[in-house]
């Protein structure tokens, strides 16, 4: 009872969070888009595979961007010869120094209190920056930017390291993610949500439960069958703060239409013949909740 609160609980914020615009109505599950969570890797493109050379970025995703470009415009200030506090004092100086060698000596004195007060004032300030530095404790940074060692860090990295261990793919492995590509497919179908839930997490069952809605809203429902996995290989997979997780390009067919729900009248898709679709997908299994095994995590067009 209480998982089930949870989650109805991150969908509702899900859907205050993120706001969809669908124009069309969409099929299969995973059609509207490339969304989801990859952890720390979420806004990294996966390896190319045999299968699927690219994927298309993730466009909607509960986990925050990488703060990189705030840090990189704080450091180009930093590295200004002549920015901010610093062109000021450096400024003053100069001005001081041009007032006493070409005999500016007016100039000097009506700027003299303000050039004055404005080197103090800045002489205080790289002071106390100075020594606020001093007293903060120095942070290891890795190569994802983080402040603290990995708990999912290998045995053996050095202190500050974060690079997420590597896992190794079992065939049992490959057989689940093929089952849950149809359990989805097959849920997404029967609007099924509470089967969703079991399999998706809780963010994907946001984004699936969003896409259901807008179809109830336009008066269609999605019909799928045959769902048959076609070509499918690994991309990466790895282990990060007591999760796994694992990315799989597949290549797979089904019969994939959208339907009136009073009509029966194809919308979109058909009926007749099977369709052929890749994708990334991307599992997460958490040790925390080991008896839920493995669930779909995001979802990735290929590019």
């Amino acid at each position: 009872m209480f998982r089930m609160r949870l989650i109805a609980l991150l969908v509702a914020l899900a859907s205050s969070l993120t706001l969809v615009s669908v124009d069309f109505a969409e099929a299969r599950a995973g059609k509207s888009g490339s969304f989801g969570s990859r952890g720390t890797h979420t806004y990294t493109a996966p390896p190319s595979t045999n299968t699927a050379p690219k994927a298309a970025p993730v466009e909607r995703s509960m986990t925050p961007r990488s703060t990189a470009p705030t840090q990189g415009m704080q450091s180009a200030a930093q590295g200004s010869r002549f920015g901010g506090l610093r062109g000021i004092l450096m400024g003053g100086l100069f001005a001081l120094a041009l007032g006493s060698i070409f005999g500016f000596g007016a100039l000097a004195s009506a700027l003299g209190f303000l050039l004055q007060f404005a080197l103090i004032a800045g002489l205080v300030y790289l002071a106390f920056a100075f020594f606020r530095k001093r007293s903060q404790p120095a942070l290891a940074q890795g190569p994802s930017g983080l402040g603290s060692r990995s708990a999912a860090a290998p045995v053996g990295a050095g202190i500050g390291s974060v690079a997420p261990a590597t896992y190794s793919v079992s065939s049992t492995d490959l057989d689940e993610f093929e089952r849950l590509l149809g359990k989805t497919q097959t849920a997404f179908a029967r609007e099924d949500t509470e089967a969703l839930g079991r399999i998706t997490t809780p963010e994907m069952l946001s984004h699936f439960s969003q896409e259901l809605a807008e179809n109830a809203r336009k008066g269609v429902r999605n019909e799928i069958r045959d769902v048959k996995l076609l070509q499918g290989d690994v991309s990466e997979a790895w282990r990060e703060a007591g999760s796994t997780y694992a990315t799989v390009a597949m290549r797979f067919s089904l019969v994939d239409a959208v339907v009136d729900r009073e009509t029966k009248r194809v919308v979109e898709g058909d009926l007749s013949q099977p369709t052929e679709a890749v994708e990334f997908w991307t599992f997460r299994k958490d040790d925390r909740a080991g008896s839920e095994g493995w669930q779909l995590s995001a979802i990735q067009q290929a590019a």
